[in-house]
Formats: structure tokens, sequence, C-alpha cells
């Protein structure tokens, strides 16, 4: 893997930053994805559009269902949701949900046994009693995947306050989600297809994994019938499955226990909208999500711009925005106001803002709603959409999905989207923010000293 500092000093040095056919290269250098081809994407920033869709394509759906979220919940929302997916059941859909046994713990049982009397298939990720060990590494993924060619990912959960308009309701919440079709989402099927795999659900058909839990591959369900079918048929199987991760992955990736198979696509030329997916998980993909961090801040030469409910980086982040503010970078923060569901957090935040105001990065709070969204965009080019926060939990306890695209209609609609929120946000300034009170300072410093825990 490369290092991140010197995807940073690669990034650079790029003549185009990250419209250069080298960024590209350098970001398959550092994740080892496919930049798969993307067609024109939809940018659900409004969570009752965002939910409308959702729900459109499990009624669409033909064959498959894959959803996983953090958060499940029974009310309206979840209702609606539970519905269309019974409704895709009874015509014979396959139905999966995946859904964090802690982010959905407060959704009744009857809501979990009216799905599975329903015929779709439920499990609970990282049940305590499945894995005490590791009770703090969490799935924070948000994901639906349809047939297998049309994807939606994001940082919302699955309850009233992310499927609300803020237009409409006071108590809604500021998210992002985004829909893709493609070869794209069979990537996406096959980051569902490892959290299945640790939350012991049944292997899916047609889908090649490595397990989370035993580190082997999973072969398609065609390939599994051949195996019963013949023994000669299993020794050549075999075989040919081995040389082929061992030429997907490298031999140095094939030692990491549960390294996904990288699935193959439609290849998007330099010149064409391109997507890659990125989805860290515990023991795997973390330092690249970094890395790809890094690269994206050392690509960029006009505009950094970022939107995230918790921010609560490394210091050697904050030199990094620092620096490209200096160096004549548009960079600006876009993080929560009073109204946000973890304070503590909001205060690590504060704890950052000094060092930032001094060298010129922008920082806004958002008004009109507890914010929610996570997303960057770089010269209206690169936009990075998904669950992951900028901080400690997200960068190494969860497993997250976010999707990096890099094409200027996606990056002129995340772009439009951000000076939209500018408008319901209040701009932090170093004059105004020297007048706060002591209290105020010593919680600062004491929840920023404290972001490890967060």
């Amino acid at each position: 893997m490369v290092r991140a500092w010197k995807a940073y000093g690669a990034a650079r040095a790029l003549p185009e930053g990250v419209r250069d056919s080298g960024f590209r290269a350098l970001v398959q250098q550092i994740d080892g994805s496919p930049v798969h081809l993307c067609p024109p994407v939809r940018l659900l920033p409004d969570g009752e559009e965002a939910f409308a869709r959702m729900r459109q394509a499990i009624g669409e759906a033909r064959d498959e269902v894959l959803l996983e979220t953090y958060i499940l919940r029974d009310d309206r929302l979840g209702v609606s949701v539970q519905s269309a997916l019974l409704e895709a059941a009874v015509r014979g859909v396959r139905v999966y949900v995946l859904a964090d046994a802690v982010g959905s713990l407060a959704t009744r049982d009857d809501f979990w046994e009216t799905l599975e009397a329903g015929g779709v298939t439920v499990r609970h990720f990282h049940r305590f009693w499945h894995h005490p060990l590791d009770a703090l590494r969490r799935d924070h993924r948000k994901l639906l995947v349809i047939d297998r060619t049309v994807g939606f990912t994001g940082g919302m959960n699955i309850g009233e306050e992310y499927g609300s308009s803020i237009r409409r309701r006071r108590d809604a919440w500021r998210d992002t989600f985004i829909e893709v079709r493609g070869s794209v989402a069979g990537e996406l099927a096959a980051v569902f297809a490892e959290g299945w795999d640790r939350a012991r659900g049944p292997v899916l058909p047609g889908l090649e994994y490595v397990s989370w839990s035993e580190g082997r591959m999973h072969t398609p369900a065609f390939a599994q019938r051949m195996v019963h079918s013949s023994p000669s048929a299993v020794r050549a199987l075999r075989a040919r499955l081995q040389s082929e991760l061992q030429e997907r992955l490298g031999k140095r990736r094939d030692r990491r226990r549960g390294r996904r198979v990288r699935r193959s696509g439609e290849a998007a030329g330099d010149d064409m909208p391109g997507v890659v997916v990125l989805d860290p998980r515990p023991g795997r993909g973390q330092r690249e999500m970094l890395t790809v961090l890094v690269a994206l801040a050392g690509a960029a030469r006009e505009r950094l711009w970022i939107t995230t409910p918790y921010f609560a980086p490394p210091t050697r982040a904050l030199r990094l925005l620092a620096s490209a503010a200096q160096r004549g970078v548009d960079v600006r923060l876009l993080l929560p106001g009073e109204r946000t569901d973890v304070p503590l957090a909001r205060h690590a935040a504060h704890g950052a803002y000094r060092f930032l105001l001094d060298r010129g990065v922008r920082v806004y709070e958002y008004q009109r709603a507890t914010l929610h969204a996570k997303s960057m965009v770089v010269d209206g080019y690169a936009s990075l959409i998904g669950s992951s926060n900028l901080d400690f939990r997200s960068f190494w306890l969860n497993a997250e999905c976010n999707l990096l695209l890099l094409d200027d209609g996606c990056g002129a609609a995340l772009e439009r989207t951000y000076k939209a929120d500018l408008e319901g946000s209040v701009e932090i300034t170093a004059e105004g923010w020297a007048h706060r009170t002591l209290t105020h300072r010593v919680l600062d410093q004491a929840a920023r000293a404290m972001r490890w825990a967060l």
C-alpha cells in the first residue's frame, strides 16, 4: 500500500490535481479497487425524496434486494420500508436485511418477526453473544442494492428524522444519499456480503467474496453446484479460484485475513466519469481510506469543501487542511450547530477551531436541522459521499462504505447543495471565536483531548 505521506507528495505533484489522469492511477494504487464507469448519478440530499426513490426501487426489484443499515427504526418510515420489503418478498424477490445489533437495539422484536414471517431473511451484526470481544466494532454502513444493478449509499439511517424534508419538519436531520447504477452496484453487493457473512447469514447466490470471519473465499452458487457434481471439478475449480484470487489481490494482500475480492466491472477511461468503492472495516481497508483522504487534500487546487457531523481527526489531518488553505485552496468545513445529537463531539471539533481559523480554513455551523451528512467535494470534480465520519470510530472501529466519484456533474451538484447549506449556516470567525466563555474553552480542550474515545 502507498504510504500516506507518499500519496500526499504524489498528489501535490499532479499538474491538474484531481482532474489529472494520474490521480485515478494513484487512487487505484492506494486501494486496489477498480474505477467503474459511472452512468449519471442521482444526488439525494433531501430525506423525503431519498426514501421515496428507495421504496420505488424496491418496488421495481425482480430478483434481489439487499438492505444494510446501522439503524432501522420501527417508526412510520421504518414500517413503510418494511411494507415495501414484504411486498417484494411476496413477488418472489429474495430479500435480505442486515441491521447493526447496537444501532437498532431499540427496534421491537415484532418488527423483525413480521419481516421474517413475510419471507425476508434478517440478520443482526455483532450480537453480543456472537462476538463479545467485538462489541465496539459496529456496522455503520448504509446500503441498498437492487438486482445488483442499482445501488444507494450515504449517511442516512432508516428513521423518521432521516426521511423527512427539512423544508417541512423542523425536527428533521440533514443528510445525503446517492443513487448509482452499473457495475459499481455489483461491488456494493459484495460489500453487503462481507457484513452478511460476519452476521452469520446464509450464502448469497452468485456472489464471490472472502469471509470476514473465516478468511476463506466463498464461491458463487453455480460453482458450488459444480463442486457437488464432480470430484475432479472440485480440484480444478479450487485451483482456478485460488489462482484468480492471487492475481487479483497480490501475494501480500492475500495474507491479510478477510481481504475482500475486488469485483471487476466496466472500467472508466481517463476522460469518463468514474466511481470507486471505499469500504473500510476493522482489519481491512482503514489505512487505504485514510490515505485516499490525504491524497484528496494534496490534489486540491481550488476548493476543498467538507461536510461532517463528527469532526475529531488527528492533529496531522488538521495540518493537512491548514496546509491546503495556506497554499491558496478555499478550504471550508460545514459542521453541526447547537442542534447536535452528540454535544461532546461538537466540543471536540471546537477544540480545533482556533488552529484552523488562524491558518485560513473557513468554518461554518449548520442551523436549519441536525447535520448528519458526510461528504467532500474537491475542485467541483472529485466527490466523496458515504457513511464515514472524520473521527476515530469511523477510522478504526466501524465498517463503513463510501463512494469516490470523479465526475463534473456530480461535483457540480454537490457544490450546489453545499452552497444551499451555507445559506442556512453561521460562519465562525477568529475574532468572534476568541470571545467564547472560559467554561466553553475548558470543555473544548477536554473533549479534544478525549477524541480517541469518541
